[in-house]
């Protein structure tokens, strides 16, 4: 009988700091499970699949372009449906896996929390997946904590925009 090496799932996290930006006024931004894609960078596409947005068990669509590696013109589409395992608005923490898509990602479950700091807040983002093929760890790491910075920016912007206009 040969033996079968299971390789153990990679486990990452990523951090960003938003100073100034209060948790109660980030957290509705993340709340809003098909809203992703405002955020998100390399996402085109968040639509709603299934249920209520914010209530265990609904599915988003997650939808957006790869450019090639190779110099070509040609880009393919990266989807994804992920469904909402659990959510804590009291806590400010929210968990979802990929249950389809494209990506090569299997037994993906994330958590993603908005913790409250002195001078503004953090967020959170936990993964564990299957290891992927095609990638190392490190890829991972460097694709989930860069898309984390570049939403905790725009989430930054969206709040501004809208004390201007509150201003106005």
């Amino acid at each position: 009988m040969e033996a079968v090496q299971q390789q153990a799932k990679w486990k990452g996290e990523a951090k960003t700091d938003l100073p100034g930006a209060k948790a109660e006024l980030i957290w509705p931004l993340l709340e809003d499970f098909f809203g992703l894609d405002k955020w998100f960078p390399t996402l085109s596409t968040c639509i709603p699949v299934e249920g209520v947005s914010g209530k265990p068990g609904c599915v988003r669509f997650c939808a957006g372009f790869k450019s090639p590696v190779d110099g070509s013109d040609k880009q393919t589409v990266n989807w994804t449906k992920q469904k909402l395992l659990f959510i804590d608005p009291t806590h400010m923490t929210f968990s979802y896996s990929i249950i389809d898509g494209n990506v090569g990602f299997h037994s993906y479950v994330s958590t993603v929390t908005v913790l409250p700091k002195e001078d503004g807040c953090e967020i959170q983002w936990l993964y564990e997946v299957e290891p992927v093929e095609g990638w190392r760890l490190e890829q991972l790491d460097y694709f989930i904590g860069t898309g984390l910075n570049v939403m905790a920016r725009r989430m930054e912007e969206a709040l501004c925009a809208m004390e201007d206009a509150l201003r106005a």
